[in-house]
This record gives C-alpha cells, sequence and structure tokens, in this order.
C-alpha cells in the first residue's frame, strides 16, 4: 500500500513539472499570439483620403483629408519629425504651377515655420534624385532650417529600384502612411489612401525602425550584414500588436527583404497571408497590376500574387475583387494580364473574380493638363479577415527591390476600409476593363507615383 501511495505521489509530481516546465517553454521559448503584451496606449486610428478635385460620390462614406492629417502630424511635433519618401514637389514652383496646389504649399511653410519656431530636428530620407530633377523643397529646408537629409542609391544599394516608401513618423508617438507622395498633386488631384495613428509609441516606435532602416542607408553603397540589435522587432504577423483604443490588432510590414531586421515581416509575405487567411472575399484597390517586373530591360515573369489570387479563388471559392486605375499612363498590357483573370470565373468549379478600372476624369481644361495627375493612386486590400494599407503598386519590381511599408490590421477600421472599397468599385467612375497609350518613358526612369 505504502509502495502504492509513494507510485502515485511520484506520478503526480511528474506530472506537475511537466506542466511546469510545458508552460514555461510555451512562453519563454515559443512566442505566441498571446506572447505580445497588449499596448496600453489610448492609440487614436484612421483612414485619410485624398479625394481629386470636382470628384464626388453618391455616398456617405467619408474621412479625414490627407492635407489635415499632415498638417495635424506638424501641429503635434513637438521634438522631431522624421519623414521618408521617393520625390519632393509640394510646391507649384517644383514642377507645374496650379491653384489647386495651395495644399502644398500650405505643408511645406508649415513645416518650414514648425521647424524654426519650435527648434524641431526634421529628417529626411529620401530617394536619390536624379540630377537632372534635384529635390529643390529638400534642398530648400536644408538651407532654410537646418533640415538633414539623405539620399539612398537604390543603383548601388539593390543594382536596381527606388525607395517608394511615403512615410511621416512625429515624435516616436504619431505616424501617416499610405499612397501619397510629398507632392501638391497627392492632396488635391490624385486619389490617396493612407493611416493616420496619433498618441500611440508602442508602434510609432516600430515604424521609426523601419524608418531608420532608410536613415542608416542614406548615403551607403552596400547593405550592412546585419542590423544593430535596437532595430530587431517582436510585432509580427505571428505576434500581432493589440491596441485596446480602437480595438485593432496590427503589425508592419517592409520591403525589400534586405532592408527587414529580424522579426520584421516582408511585404510580399503579409500580403500573401492576409489573401491566403480570407473566407469569404479579397478585394484589392491598386493603381497597378503586373505579374511581371516592369521596370528591367525585358519584362520578367513573377506570378506570386497572382498565383496566389488563382489558388485562392479556385481551390476555396473566395470571391476576388480588384479595382486597377485606368489612366493617362495605363501601359497596354495590363488588359490582358487582368482579363486572363476575369476569364478564370465560372462554374464547375464555381470561380468569382471580377476586374472593374478606376477613371478620375478631368473636368476642367487646367486638370486636363496637370502632369500625371488625375488617377487612383490607392494601394490597398481588404478581406473578410484583415485590411492591408500599403506604399507600393503590384508588380515584382516593387517587392523584390524597391523600398516600401504595409500596415496589417483586423478590427473595426477594416469595416471602413470595405465601405471605401464599396464606394468606389460601385460609383459612376469604376467601368470595364480599358487599355492605355504607350508609357512615357519618363516613368520608367523615375517609377510611377
Amino acid at each position: 500500500m505504502a509502495r502504492l501511495v509513494m507510485l502515485v505521489s511520484l506520478c503526480v509530481m511528474v506530472a506537475i513539472s511537466f506542466t511546469i516546465f510545458s508552460l514555461f517553454y510555451t512562453s519563454s521559448s515559443m512566442p505566441t499570439l498571446a506572447s505580445m503584451p497588449p499596448c496600453m496606449d489610448t492609440c487614436k486610428v484612421e483612414l485619410v483620403e485624398s479625394i481629386p478635385d470636382g470628384l464626388v460620390f453618391n455616398s456617405t462614406v467619408n474621412h479625414t483629408s490627407t492635407y489635415s492629417a499632415w498638417s495635424k502630424l506638424i501641429s503635434l511635433a513637438e521634438k522631431e519629425i522624421q519623414l521618408a519618401g521617393m520625390y519632393w514637389t509640394l510646391r507649384g514652383q517644383d514642377f507645374w504651377s496650379d491653384p489647386s496646389d495651395w495644399a502644398g504649399e500650405s505643408v511645406y511653410q508649415q513645416l518650414r515655420d514648425a521647424t524654426k519656431e519650435k527648434g524641431l530636428r526634421l529628417r529626411i530620407a529620401q530617394n536619390l534624385p536624379p540630377a537632372r530633377d534635384p529635390n529643390l523643397d529638400t534642398e530648400d529646408l536644408a538651407r532654410e532650417v537646418g533640415a538633414e537629409v539623405r539620399s539612398l542609391n537604390f543603383k548601388e544599394l539593390m543594382g536596381t529600384g527606388i525607395l517608394h516608401t511615403k512615410l511621416w513618423v512625429v515624435d516616436g508617438k504619431h505616424f501617416y502612411v499610405g499612397s501619397a507622395n510629398f507632392d501638391w498633386r497627392s492632396l488635391t488631384q490624385v486619389k490617396e489612401l493612407g493611416v493616420l495613428v496619433r498618441d500611440c509609441p508602442c508602434l510609432a516606435e516600430d515604424m521609426s525602425k523601419i524608418w531608420s532602416v532608410y536613415w542608416d542607408l542614406g548615403g551607403q553603397t552596400k547593405i550592412p550584414p546585419t542590423w544593430p540589435d535596437s532595430y530587431t522587432t517582436k510585432i509580427n504577423s505571428d505576434s500581432p500588436l493589440s491596441l485596446p483604443t480602437p480595438a485593432l490588432s496590427v503589425y508592419l510590414s517592409s520591403s525589400p527583404p534586405p532592408f527587414c531586421p529580424p522579426g520584421r515581416e516582408v511585404d510580399i509575405d503579409a500580403i500573401l497571408k492576409t489573401i491566403n487567411s480570407a473566407e469569404h472575399y479579397v478585394h484589392i484597390a491598386v493603381m497597378d497590376y503586373f505579374p511581371t517586373t516592369i521596370y528591367t530591360p525585358h519584362p520578367t515573369f513573377w506570378p506570386v500574387i497572382d498565383d496566389a489570387l488563382r489558388a485562392t479563388a479556385i481551390n476555396r471559392g473566395v470571391s476576388v475583387r480588384l479595382l486597377i486605375s485606368h489612366w493617362a499612363h495605363t501601359r497596354p498590357a495590363i488588359t490582358r494580364y487582368l482579363t486572363s483573370l476575369t476569364s478564370l470565373s465560372g462554374t464547375k468549379p464555381k470561380v468569382d473574380i471580377q476586374v472593374k478600372m478606376f477613371t478620375v476624369p478631368a473636368f476642367t481644361p487646367a486638370q486636363q493638363k496637370i502632369p500625371f495627375g488625375r488617377v487612383n493612386h490607392n494601394k490597398y486590400m481588404v478581406t473578410d479577415k484583415q485590411g492591408y494599407i500599403g506604399t507600393s503598386n503590384w508588380s515584382g519590381d516593387y517587392f523584390i527591390s524597391t523600398g516600401g511599408v504595409g500596415f496589417v490590421f483586423t478590427g473595426q477600421m477594416r469595416e471602413q476600409l470595405e465601405e471605401v472599397f464599396t464606394r468606389d468599385w460601385t460609383s459612376q467612375y469604376a467601368g470595364e476593363i480599358r487599355g492605355g497609350e504607350e508609357v512615357k518613358e519618363v516613368l520608367y526612369n523615375h517609377y510611377e507615383l
């Protein structure tokens, strides 16, 4: 009897020890969704849009303007503004003057005045501008208010590509990321979508790590073999950050892969995971969609996203909608690629892939003359599970060798993003697949917006 009691006691002790070990191992050695502590900041997160002058929707969907969002960020700044972008044409004198350049002029003056009056540190990471087309805005900000500017030479760093990111980070507390360039047309003449995050250090500090990669690479010719430990992140698809107010689950992604320190989600992986997690629908709104590269001497087949959409629609019966831009610089080949997708729709198996093209009309002769304006420049996706807001067009180049950022989330704001898509999809500006004329050579040298 005594031996039996001892044996039972020993078994109980082993079971308890194993349970304790298992709990410790799970929490310490195997990060899970629950292992990322929730953010306790009272964050404010909202969608922001640029609606081109004259564009009117038969809809109540309405969001803060990009201009107002940027102005708010400048007014909130107390110590530092960190910016990252492809090019700068905020002022009409930089490229093309028009009465609608007022918004860009205002943002430039706000940056200039705030830096001088508040003694802010203004740091700008930009794509290396061509000698024939310098960024006069950043040159003047450096000369007038001491802005620090670094240029990334992607030809040296990656062999090709550009910094295509559009990013603001303020005081490690607030940020904007989205499709809008530092260009007055992105505020009044081009349709844009992004996200504004305020009073949220737990997420803004993670975004600042992405900006710091750009800053460190400014003026360099090689990507370092390792990144500082301080750039490592625990926030990714495996352990997203939970925000209690608003109730969101968020992580950030980045491209190209060599720009991703340990823990950082690679942008194309974030897109594929968002597509593959959908159960009912995938809705996509991007300016360009090509299952190839488009900036190489000869296009190279790159079916990564295309294959994922086809598999999602065919294997799992998920409905797919793509809203692609039609404008003065639409490449003719886009028609063939989009038609290839829609031709899969049918029964046995039931496949539902639909494509529309969104046109931003010019309502006046003056609008018609503005170069590279009047386009739907959005770069987002929304499914029944998640939302994704990015800075990249959807061709291979942008994920292989180009700098970009993704903001991936679940929560109530996903419904708001779906409302934006539905508004645009059902609007008078969305129609059948249309081809385009040959694109001006300047786009191949400067990348599209």
